[in-house]
């Protein structure tokens, strides 16, 4: 197994974590370890090459190949990378030495792909650049730093190189790197610097090997970050957010109950050392108060000295004349003078790095550039003439940069090579050499002389080791590739990392940050193979990597360098919240917030790294901003624990006074949130002993409101409500109505739970008629939820439409501002409205629907899985084709959900719902795949009671239909019974006995149905349970009628009567008297053929029908009364009577016809017989 130690853990904790998780991390390091087998990745790796075509590879022996360029066969070696074709139709393997171009092939050559950036970077680069320079030949150690020696004479081509005797002592300037052909040296007798080849020297016992990445004095930062500037807008943006009215605007107390005592958590002595720490904090306030201003008219006149000095600089300009203007050459001799120094000068480097800049900046006069290059070209010969080398040189090279960027390469080639030539002493100004080295490079490389460019290539690639920061006149990355590429065919690691640094450093530059990443992303990976050669630098080689990610739209990769940054051994204080600010970037499209979580272990970290004496604003929004989270996140004592934390800072007192109050009143919320009212009135009376005792200020408000809270949640009404007028009294005063709106609401909700509803109302009202008034932002929220709360107000008492109007100007208000969390809490009442208190099933499926696509956007998964559910449930009830579809479609999409995070129960429900809906829609070859799914979800829980849960409901898919009703007997007779007897369930035993005893009876089965109903009522028994002992009497009764045993159906319909309530309490008690009574004369008189017996049934089923006042019943009953006695008992008075009375009751009824014949009235009744043999046919 191979560790993934990249991005893509952290990239899995982002996505997959709630945003608590970050807060528990904080004491409980924790997280995702990616891992995966090696070989299965190098074998995907390989499948993915072999589709491509042709990849570069490493030979892992040395091995012939026959040669299909030239004569001799070509011959690699171990460790050599060759650019590989498969083989096709048959053909062996081809492979391309990038040495020397040659090629070969070989039927199974031996061989391994390299690794994916080399892979990337090799088929990145041009042929020109890919194939040649030869091969690495030396046998120094990668890299040496120190003294060489020389192994034979040589004397320098030119002022660029370094002549020498063999035995003379060199030392290296920078690194000399083996692979390259050249590095720079200082002849140690002399002085002299200049190139030197590497196959000349040899180690010496001052020399030793190199683990270094960059140069000594190179300015290491790939591309500069204004990090102080991101460092006060980090901590003014968290201090804004976190700390944006609490000094200023009036809290709502939104506490669903008031306790009738608050336990004050909080002892004596600490009460009484956080009020000494809360005096020290507001005295010492005071003190720097004053002396602030001191220090700051100090800082703005050292400002303005520093503006001083820095206009004193004047930039050096030269006047560009015509020839017939001048004449004299001494127009000329200004920029000669500028130019003629020997060693380098700060002002050279925008001639070398941005030419046109280097003309605007210092020429003028001139209305193209090609008076420009006239006037240059007569500098450039009278430079010659009075043997100004290093003048003409620079003029040269100015004078290349004008052609190349006219695209005139060969003139440009000739300035170039006369700038490098010219000179008659040896080069000092490395930054004009690096620039006349790259820019022929690229000329070369441009006109495609292969040779030259490689030459030019080797020379850059030696300053590239050796000068700090000479890339300024490096214009092209494609120069650079080389260098890169001979790292890389090196194995040169060291070399390769340090290329990689200059080509993003080159990128970045140029502007073009997407070409940068794959060489920062590789930098960082050679960093961790090669520790020793890093430092801190790798924090802001994350940072930048971030903030390359961020541009790119790549937010989680963003969130991940940011982190990595922030981990690194050599992080500052700096980095870390450089860090935050690239989080809070993407927070609020990512997570829906403005500040995620994930930023608290990043400020820990930089609130660590220095003492909050030093850094007192960082230690304050340290505490401010995690007390924020835990608050936001229901963790009210952590949160009020943490921010308690800030008494303690020594440099408490040097934030201001404003920040100081502020800083307190939060304090005192999150006690009042962690139910510590009394702690909160001690924090709240010190700041209001604080503040002037004869000028009123808005503070003093905001002071008053929250202490009426404290006293609200401590049960004292009296002085809540003296709070509340005071702080409403200081909004009358400054006609803060925003304020004012929520004091009148606070006191509101204060009368509503103190019962006092119609007081409530009018200060509730009161409240949103001054929101109402408000034409400036920022209210809204407030607004929202005082609606909210009249809505539901109103909604309790009765008035629906009111509440329902209260909610959607809620909602309305929500969807304006585009508040998320807003929007949700409207949605769920409006849903709990039409669900629960005025049914609305259409109009709950709109709200429900609005609701999911604001979880969707939340991100909240588990919310969403519920939502789906619910919405789902409401289509099913709808009962149409269509819906039920709807229904099977948000079943799915809940399903997934639950899948995904891992919720077994729900997971199964899902299954079986989904089963359920097939079964709906008689697609039976799905309903018993998705129902056994479902079983074995519930099994793979090992909850007992839930697998019993489950079965029973699998059973009741199709028990509660109308097809395939039989299938329930096997999960309820033989899987969840058995689990039912063995759990001692009694409860599911006698539901599941009553279920098979009613679907056995409807199919048929009477027989085997005695033995549940018996042990229903058994149980029923055992339990007391009187209702459920009358229904198995009455099924049991009608099992044994069916079964022709009358005398038992007699019996057990008897017991069945005997345990109905008596008197009666409903209508319906009274309709199952004349049921069963007329029941049982049915089976006394056409089973038992006893008329008599039956006329008393009847009788008593006629009184039981007369106190319901059924005339149906009545007149059914009287016309079986009368038959009875005129054609069996031979009475005919009472016959005569009952006619009477069923003539009246069918006249009522507007029957016409009574028949009296036996044939006729006289059928059978046992409605189960015709069931049973209807199921039977």
């Amino acid at each position: 197994m191979c560790n993934f130690h990249g991005f893509l853990g952290q990239c899995m904790e982002n996505l997959l974590m709630d945003q608590e998780f970050w807060l528990i991390s904080l004491d409980q390091p924790s997280g995702i370890e990616i891992s995966i087998k090696e070989e299965t990745l190098n074998l995907m790796y390989k499948g993915f090459l072999m589709q491509e075509g042709s990849f570069f590879g490493c030979c892992t022996a040395n091995q012939m190949f026959d040669s299909s360029t030239s004569g001799s066969d070509l011959y690699l070696e171990k460790g050599d990378i060759a650019l590989f074709e498969p083989p096709f139709l048959g053909s062996g393997w081809t492979v391309l030495s990038l040495a020397d171009g040659d090629r070969g092939t070989k039927p199974k050559p031996a061989l391994e792909p390299v690794i994916p950036f080399h892979e990337w970077f090799l088929k990145s680069c041009p042929e020109s650049i890919l194939v040649g320079g030869g091969k690495d030949t030396s046998d120094l150690p990668f890299q040496i730093v120190g003294v060489c020696e020389a192994t034979e004479e040589y004397n320098a081509d030119g002022p660029d190189e370094l002549s020498f005797q063999a035995g003379e002592r060199i030392i290296i300037l920078g690194l000399l790197v083996a692979c390259f052909e050249w590095f720079l040296g200082k002849l140690e007798r002399t002085g002299d610097i200049g190139l030197v080849k590497t196959n000349l020297v040899k180690t010496t016992s001052s020399s030793c090997e190199s683990s270094e990445i960059f140069l000594n004095d190179e300015h290491r930062q790939i591309v500069t970050l204004d990090q102080d500037k991101i460092k006060e807008e980090t901590i003014a943006s968290l201090k804004k957010i976190c700390q944006s009215d609490v000094g200023t605007n009036y809290k709502l107390d939104l506490a669903k109950e008031i306790p009738g005592s608050v336990q004050n958590k909080t002892h004596q002595t600490e009460l009484n050392d956080l009020k000494q720490k809360i005096k020290h904090i507001l005295s010492e306030g005071d003190e720097s108060q004053r002396n602030d201003v001191s220090s700051v008219s100090i800082k703005q006149q050292m400002k303005k000295e520093a503006d001083d000095t820095e206009k004193s600089r004047e930039t050096p300009r030269f006047s560009v004349c015509s020839e017939q203007d001048s004449t004299s050459p001494d127009g000329h001799h200004a920029l000669l003078l500028f130019l003629s120094s020997r060693d380098h000068q700060p002002e050279f480097l925008l001639l070398y790095s941005a030419y046109p800049e280097f003309l605007i900046s210092h020429f003028e006069g001139h209305s193209d550039e090609e008076e420009i290059v006239v006037y240059l070209g007569v500098a450039r010969e009278l430079a010659r003439k009075k043997h100004v080398s290093w003048a003409q040189s620079r003029i040269c090279f100015l004078l290349g940069q004008l052609c190349a960027g006219r695209s005139k390469f060969s003139q440009a080639r000739v300035y170039y090579e006369e700038a490098l030539n010219v000179p008659k002493d040896s080069f000092t100004d490395m930054f004009l050499l690096s620039a006349i080295y790259s820019n022929l490079a690229l000329i070369y490389l441009t006109q495609k002389n292969h040779e030259r460019f490689f030459t030019f290539s080797e020379r850059l690639s030696a300053l590239l080791m050796a000068v700090p920061d000479c890339l300024f006149g490096c214009e092209d990355p494609e120069v650079l590739k080389y260098v890169l590429k001979k790292a890389v065919l090196a194995k040169n690691q060291l070399t390769e990392a340090r290329a990689c640094f200059l080509l993003a450093k080159l990128h970045l530059r140029l502007k073009d940050g997407m070409s940068a990443i794959p060489f920062i992303e590789r930098l960082l990976i050679l960093a961790d193979e090669v520790p020793e050669a890093c430092d801190e630098t790798m924090s802001h080689v994350f940072l930048v990597l971030a903030r390359l990610y961020s541009d790119q739209r790549l937010p989680r990769l963003a969130e991940s360098c940011a982190k990595r940054a922030s981990l690194q051994v050599g992080a500052t204080m700096s980095h870390c919240l450089c860090s935050i600010s690239l989080l809070m970037e993407n927070a609020s499209e990512m997570y829906g917030v403005s500040i995620p979580t994930q930023i608290a272990p990043y400020l820990t970290r930089a609130a660590a790294l220095v003492p909050s004496s030093r850094e007192p604003v960082l230690g304050h929004v340290h505490a401010l901003c995690l007390s924020w989270l835990f608050h936001r996140h229901g963790m009210p004592d952590r949160a009020a624990r943490f921010m308690s934390t800030v008494l303690d800072h020594s440099g408490m007192s040097s934030i201001g006074h404003s920040d100081t109050a502020a800083a307190l009143l939060w304090l005192a919320w999150l006690h009042i949130c962690n139910k510590q009212p009394g702690t909160a009135l001690e924090v709240l009376d010190a700041v209001l002993s604080s503040l002037p005792e004869h000028c009123t200020t808005q503070l003093e408000g905001v002071v008053y409101n929250m202490r009426a809270i404290s006293y609200r949640h401590s049960a004292d009404i009296r002085q809540a409500a003296e709070s509340y007028r005071a702080a409403i009294e200081i909004c009358e005063e400054f006609e803060d109505r925003r304020n004012w709106a929520i004091a009148l609401a606070n006191f509101g909700f204060m009368c509503l739970q103190i019962n006092a509803k119609r007081l409530a109302e009018e200060y509730l009202t009161q409240s949103v008629e001054l929101f109402c008034e408000l034409e400036d932002e920022g209210h809204e929220l407030s607004f929202i939820l005082v609606l909210l709360e009249l809505g539901k107000h109103f909604v309790s008492q009765g008035n629906h439409e009111h509440g329902k109007t209260y909610y959607e100007w809620a909602l309305l208000i929500a969807m304006f501002i585009n508040h998320i969390d807003s929007q949700v809490q409207a949605t769920r009442h409006l849903c709990q409205l039409y669900e629960e208190v005025c049914p609305d099933e259409a109009q709950c499926i709109i709200y429900s629907e609005h609701q999911l696509n604001l979880l969707q956007r939340i991100g909240d998964k588990s919310l969403e899985g519920e939502i789906l559910e619910k919405i789902s449930q409401l289509y099913l009830n709808l009962a149409t084709e269509k819906a039920n579809r709807a229904a099977l479609d948000y079943t799915k999409q809940s399903l997934g959900i639950f899948i995904d995070l891992g919720r077994k129960r729900k997971e199964a429900h899902a299954w079986l719902k989904a089963g359920k809906i097939y079964h709906i829609l008689q697609q039976t070859e799905l309903v018993d795949l998705y129902v056994q799914v479902a079983q074995d979800m519930a099994l793979s829980t090992g909850d007992t009671l839930f697998i019993l849960e489950m079965l029973e409901a699998a059973g009741d898919v199709f028990f509660n239909s109308s097809q395939d009703r039989e299938k329930a007997i096997c999960f309820y007779r033989d899987r969840a019974l058995p689990i039912a007897v063995k759990t001692s369930s009694v409860r599911s035993q006698l539901r599941l006995c009553n279920k098979l005893s009613e679907l056995l009876l409807q199919l048929g089965q009477c027989s085997e149905a005695i033995e549940f109903t018996q042990t229903a009522l058994d149980i029923s028994m055992s339990l007391a349970d009187h209702l459920n002992e009358r229904v198995a009497f009455h099924r049991l009764a009608t099992l044994y009628h069916c079964l022709g045993q009358f005398e038992m159906a007699e019996h057990h319909f008897l017991k069945a009567l005997s345990l109905c309530p008596s008197p009666l309490q409903y209508d319906e008690e009274a309709l199952y008297y004349v049921r069963v009574y007329k029941t049982l004369g049915d089976i006394i008189f056409y089973d038992v053929k006893d008329p008599f017996d039956a006329a008393g049934y009847y009788h008593l089923a006629l009184a039981a029908a007369m106190d319901l006042g059924n005339k149906r019943s009545q007149l059914e009953l009287c016309t079986r009364l009368a038959t009875i006695y005129h054609n069996f008992l031979m009475d005919r008075e009472l016959s005569l009577f009952f006619y009477q009375r069923a003539r009246a009751f069918a006249n009522d009824l507007h029957i016409r016809r009574i028949n009296l014949a036996p044939d006729y009235s006289f059928r059978t009744t046992a409605q189960y017989k015709n069931t049973i043999t209807g199921a039977t046919r």
